[in-house]
């Protein structure tokens, strides 16, 4: 089962990624955590991906696609994987259907996740999240605080504010680079008749943790 989960920055990608892997086992695959795991030991990868994510661009093909492409050949993905934050063109779409394709495999579902514009923005600058790599759970200090200010709940290591979440402009040029370059996915995978769109919001009271729990119980049918 190879599920992608779509949708900008702050939707909650991540969160119900993590919710669903931890109920079924296919492990959630996120290019942000990789990169962010590289940047912070300084490799080679993360010094060049680190160039484009602080000025808040994305990551170029060359660096992603071989970086995906092995990762989907570990042993836990075998069954099944959760995508978060790739494909995010087009043209990685395709690649992945090629990748996916020598595998004798396929994407299976999309989820597509919306949420206004202002909330988001609202949700990054008040996102924490774990600095223990092995934890990354994800808080916000206004929704789902954690029950000692900057401390996990569930390790005990401090909470940081990713510095891509710390200013507003940076946010704003990621909404946008979305808009331009991300969401036509939603028609391509609509075409395909494998997309789900789910709008979270405090508008209608629905949340991530909501949308994982109704996207576990279909898996488990």
């Amino acid at each position: 089962m190879i599920i992608i989960m779509l949708g900008a920055q702050g939707t909650g990608k991540g969160t119900i990624a993590g919710l669903v892997s931890k109920e079924t086992g296919f492990p959630q695959v996120s290019t942000g955590d990789i990169f962010r795991k590289n940047i912070s030991e300084k490799t080679e990868l993360g010094i060049k991906a680190d160039e484009y994510i602080s000025s808040g661009n994305l990551v170029p093909d060359e660096i992603t696609v071989p970086m995906v492409k092995d990762r989907l050949t570990w042993e836990d993905a075998v069954n099944g994987v959760i995508l978060d934050g790739f494909p995010r063109t087009i043209e990685q779409a395709e690649k992945l259907d090629e990748m996916l394709k020598e595998m004798g495999k396929k994407v299976d579902l999309v989820i597509n996740l919306v949420t206004p514009r202002e909330e988001i923005i609202d949700r990054m600058l008040t996102r924490r999240v774990c600095t223990n790599q092995e934890c990354k759970t994800i808080y916000n200090i206004k929704l789902n605080p954690p029950k000692v200010e900057g401390i996990c709940d569930k390790c005990g290591s401090k909470l940081k504010q990713r510095e891509d979440d710390s200013d507003s402009e940076a946010i704003n040029r990621r909404l946008e680079i979305y808009e331009e370059k991300t969401s036509p996915l939603v028609e391509y995978y609509d075409k395909k008749g494998i997309l789900k769109t789910e709008k979270v919001s405090l508008e209608i009271n629905r949340m991530g943790v909501d949308v994982a729990n109704d996207l576990i119980k279909m898996l488990q049918k």
